[in-house]
């Protein structure tokens, strides 16, 4: 079963494709199938919503698609829920 899908390896964020809740040992892998992840929840991560997939820096830039997608605002854990509290867009300053 797949708890979450990463658009490209190498993204720092998976999304969410069901409620998953603090504690559970989760499952994921890119939307090709290539590659699998595991980790444990340390937050609750709502449908939809991003999973750290490592540890972010605050400060440091967070890649989903292959993209930048922002700034994380604060030091984020792996298997952290990570959205618009902890990060911020670089598109408009």
């Amino acid at each position: 079963m797949v708890d979450f899908l990463v658009h490209r390896n190498g993204d720092h964020v998976g999304v969410a494709v069901r409620d998953i809740k603090k504690g559970e040992h989760v499952f994921g892998k890119t939307v090709d199938g290539q590659f699998s992840y595991e980790l444990d929840a340390v937050q609750d991560i709502p449908l939809g919503h991003k999973i750290a997939l490592r540890d972010i820096q605050k400060g440091e830039k967070v890649i989903e698609y292959g993209e930048i997608i922002g700034a994380a605002t604060d030091n984020i854990a792996k298997g952290a829920h990570v959205h618009v509290h902890n990060i911020r867009s670089l598109r408009w300053g």
